[in-house]
């Protein structure tokens, strides 16, 4: 029940927001909202009101959420008056491009908004950590979380505890390097994964020198999956305490990392560089939110998940596949440089494949996390 509870929790608000943007958009622009959703309500189940001419619902399985306007052929297939009637006014299809980008973008803009506010409000509350820049162990782990070659989370020794290293231990050397600052042991370390390394550092002023092998960390690094080196120690840190407008500006980039990692590694997947073994669906976010809900903290870090997921749904959704967002952005652009709607069954034709494409992704997730678990 947590796990699932959970889920809800961190999926429910950034699906919600992104149908919402939608439905204020058409809105805005005149295009007549038919339904407004929040979960799918396969096979009728759920729990709907007609409010005017929009039918309002909550969907059974909540594994997403839709807004259905008049005259558009989206992932429901329903051609339906598209090719035989008049455009009437209120119709996506009678709006101009940048109407219909609107209502297109508006859910992805929602999403990025959610990730911004969350992010400003955590850092506003909460302040930041940041790393004091001298070669001073801050804490040493025992065992350090990795993905292995199959794309499943687990855990390594720490190198740095079985080397006996202990809090506020300096580092003086690495290979015979002389350390100045806490970058300078990124340096050395991360560059040598599954090496044999010498250190040499004080402790209360004795002196200690000795090997250890270096972990290896398996990391996704600007579309790519490359090995790092891994000690198994943190830095000192101060607290820093935010202003609301410096809340805002690291949110505001926290939120374009996380849009920019989440881009590499889609290239990544279309390239080959990253093994489609390293992606998660439904599945692992229940796994992940479920955890977390159990940890120190769990509404703070739910939140914090919350932010991450809604970037990455935005980003997803803008994505020019046919199915989501972005793909109908696409044609509308498309169809705004030929200036004429496109042939009904080659729309019928894209958005097939695209949904055959979402439904295969999503079987084939479902089953990368079962695997993982």
């Amino acid at each position: 029940m947590i796990y699932f509870l959970s889920f809800i929790f961190i999926i429910a608000i950034p699906v919600f927001l992104h149908e919402l943007g939608h439905y204020m958009a058409a809105r805005s622009v005149g295009i007549k909202v038919e339904k407004f959703y929040v979960g799918f309500n396969f096979f009728g189940l759920g729990i709907k009101k007609k409010y005017k001419d929009t039918e309002y619902g909550i969907g059974a399985f909540p594994l997403g959420g839709y807004v259905k306007v008049a005259g558009i052929l989206d992932e429901n297939l329903d051609s339906d008056n598209l090719e035989t009637s008049e455009k009437k006014d209120y119709e996506f299809r009678s709006k101009n491009v940048f109407q219909k980008l609107w209502f297109l973008s508006a859910g992805v803009i929602m999403n990025f908004i959610l990730s911004i506010v969350i992010f400003t409000g955590i850092f506003y509350i909460n302040g930041v950590s940041d790393i004091i820049n001298e070669p001073i162990i801050g804490s040493v782990s025992e065992n350090i979380p990795v993905f292995d070659e199959n794309g499943k989370a687990s855990e390594i020794p720490s190198p740095a505890y079985e080397l006996g290293l202990m809090e506020n231990d300096r580092i003086l050397e690495i290979n015979n390097y002389k350390i100045n600052n806490w970058v300078d042991i990124g340096g050395q370390i991360s560059s040598k994964p599954n090496s044999m390394v010498q250190i040499k550092w004080e402790r209360n002023g004795s002196f200690f020198t000795d090997s250890v092998k270096v972990g290896i960390g398996i990391l996704p690094e600007k579309g790519s999956i490359v090995e790092k080196g891994i000690l198994g120690i943190t830095a000192q840190t101060k607290h820093i305490d935010l202003t609301f407008f410096n809340s805002f500006g690291i949110a505001s980039m926290r939120t374009f990392e996380i849009i920019r990692d989440t881009f590499y590694s889609f290239i990544g997947l279309i390239t080959g560089d990253i093994s489609f073994k390293y992606m998660s669906g439904i599945v692992g976010i229940v796994d992940i939110a479920g955890q977390t809900a159990q940890q120190e903290q769990a509404m703070l870090k739910l939140l914090f998940l919350m932010a991450y997921i809604s970037a990455n749904l935005g980003l997803i959704n803008i994505l020019p596949i046919p199915g989501l967002d972005g793909g109908h952005a696409a044609l509308a652009i498309v169809e705004g440089i030929i200036r004429r709607d496109l042939p009904l069954n080659v729309k019928y034709a894209i958005q097939s494949i695209g949904f055959f494409l979402i439904m295969a992704l999503f079987i084939f997730t479902i089953y990368n996390d079962l695997v993982k678990l």
